[in-house]
């Protein structure tokens, strides 16, 4: 939910955290840590609103009045990443002609957001750790040291201990920046939140591209709720997005699909076909493709298939037959659902 997820400003607190269990363990603890100036490690896969709870906690704290400045350790190049965390002299290297501070000179008396520190180059990892504990830091070319106070906020979607076991992280760096620590859930996993989420991105996508849109009726609501989300909230803000420049057509997955086309009135012209009526589409669809995916994942017996999907196996060819599906026999001919095949 930042300006690079196509957001313009921090979502209020009962869009950020939502109803959902899991989000309203966030929002204990993100009140308890958010007023101490002691590290946060935030942990939970890309997409899941890291950055978005960490300005949350900069706009929350003591350090509120100075400058959120964002880092993202695996988006700079390790040569260049020192120059930019802690800044350079004239001369220092190659090309610098003027003395540049860094970013985190910048978050002096304010927050220093470090977002996937797990991709850290291990010569850079000793000077943060060195940072850190005391404050102090020297640009490059320079042996003067100088002290900076600054909220720290570290952010990841690694498993750290497994980059330590495997040599690649400090473990001396990951005790001092989980001294405090938040999961964020994946959007699967706060499923009751969705309605609120989508509504949100309706209204900011429809200022951001100045397009008036409807409120989503529940049946479309009901099916984005039922969807993976592998990519999390910005998947989401991906697909409303799609939906207010494009249309309900666009609201559409890989393998699930919103199909559209247009309705043939009497006198022979043409009316978009109502939403409700793609999002009633949408939900068959999705629900065909999970026949699909259970009767592949058990060789195509209609039984185990039927008991993967917890319904009974005469509602399973009932369904099977009105999605008009084909049923592969075992010697590999084909039998569409309306005819008994072997189970």
């Amino acid at each position: 939910m930042t300006k690079a997820d196509g957001i313009a400003a921090l979502p209020p607190d009962a869009v950020l955290f939502g109803v959902s269990p899991a989000m309203q363990e966030v929002r204990q603890r993100a009140l308890k840590f958010c007023r101490t100036n002691v590290a946060v490690l935030l942990l939970g896969e890309g997409g899941t609103g890291k950055e978005v709870l960490a300005r949350w906690l900069h706009a929350h704290s003591n350090y509120s009045g100075g400058e959120f400045v964002k880092v993202n350790c695996a988006a700079i190049p390790s040569h260049l990443l020192e120059s930019e965390l802690f800044g350079h002299e004239k001369g220092a290297f190659t090309g610098a002609h003027i003395a540049k501070p860094g970013r985190v000179e910048r978050a002096h008396l304010g927050t220093l957001f470090l977002d996937e520190i797990g991709d850290l180059d291990s010569a850079l990892q000793s000077k943060l750790l060195h940072f850190l504990q005391d404050g102090f830091f020297s640009r490059l070319g320079d042996q003067t040291e100088r002290v900076v106070d600054a909220r720290v906020i570290c952010a990841t979607s690694r498993q750290l201990e497994d980059e330590i076991a495997a040599g690649r992280f400090r473990a001396d760096l990951f005790y001092r920046i989980n001294v405090l620590k938040i999961v964020m859930p994946k959007l699967s996993e706060r499923r009751m939140d969705i309605p609120r989420l989508a509504e949100y991105f309706r209204n900011v996508h429809s200022q951001q591209f100045e397009k008036e849109s409807e409120p989503f009726p529940p049946e479309l609501l009901s099916y984005l709720q039922n969807l993976t989300w592998k990519g999390n909230l910005r998947e989401l803000s991906n697909c409303i997005a799609r939906y207010i420049v494009v249309g309900p057509e666009m609201v559409q997955r890989e393998p699930t699909r919103v199909r559209s086309a247009p309705l043939i009135n009497r006198d022979g012209s043409q009316d978009a076909v109502p939403l409700r009526k793609i999002a009633k589409e949408a939900v068959r669809e999705m629900e065909r493709n999970a026949i699909i995916d259970a009767l592949q994942a058990n060789h195509w017996n209609r039984r185990k298939a039927a008991e993967e999907l917890k319904i009974s196996y005469r509602a399973l060819i009932y369904k099977i037959r009105d999605a008009g599906l084909i049923v592969k026999r075992p010697g590999g001919q084909a039998r569409t659902g309306s005819t008994p095949a072997p189970a």
